[in-house]
């Protein structure tokens, strides 16, 4: 990546964002943590404005979110321009986001995923490319919507 990762959580999210951030140190993946960085009650759209406008702005070439669910994240994330975040809950969601869709943000469940099943999600997220063909005309009708 050109860019580092962002990644962020809310309090649901922060345990699994700290066993993610020692994966992505084991992959070479570089990072920027975003917060939380407590497990004190916060407010997720507050973290997923954070990891959007760092894609959105080019400060980070994609993002990781992750909350108690995931969606929360994910729907805050989406709102943004040029973000394209995907719920994943499992390894064929997190490939099928990349190579169909050009996910640039992945949101996580802290609350439904163990740390050793995340890992294996944000991996093949990360290691899948965009497929383009014709994915890349479907993907851009979700700017111009």
């Amino acid at each position: 990546m050109s860019a580092p990762l962002a990644i962020a959580s809310d309090h649901a999210g922060f345990e699994l964002k700290e066993e993610l951030k020692k994966a992505l140190a084991r992959l070479g993946v570089p990072y920027e943590d975003l917060g939380t960085h407590s497990p004190e009650s916060v407010d997720y759209p507050d973290y997923a404005k954070k990891v959007a406008e760092a894609v959105r702005d080019g400060r980070a070439e994609r993002g990781l979110l992750v909350c108690g669910s995931g969606q929360g994240m994910a729907m805050t994330a989406n709102r943004y321009p040029h973000v394209r975040a995907a719920l994943a809950a499992d390894e064929e969601g997190a490939r099928l986001s990349r190579e169909h869709n050009d996910a640039n943000v992945l949101a996580l469940g802290g609350r439904v995923l163990d740390p050793a099943h995340a890992e294996r999600i944000v991996r093949v997220w990360l290691e899948t490319p965009f497929a383009g063909g014709r994915h890349a005309g479907r993907v851009a009708k979700i700017e111009r919507e």
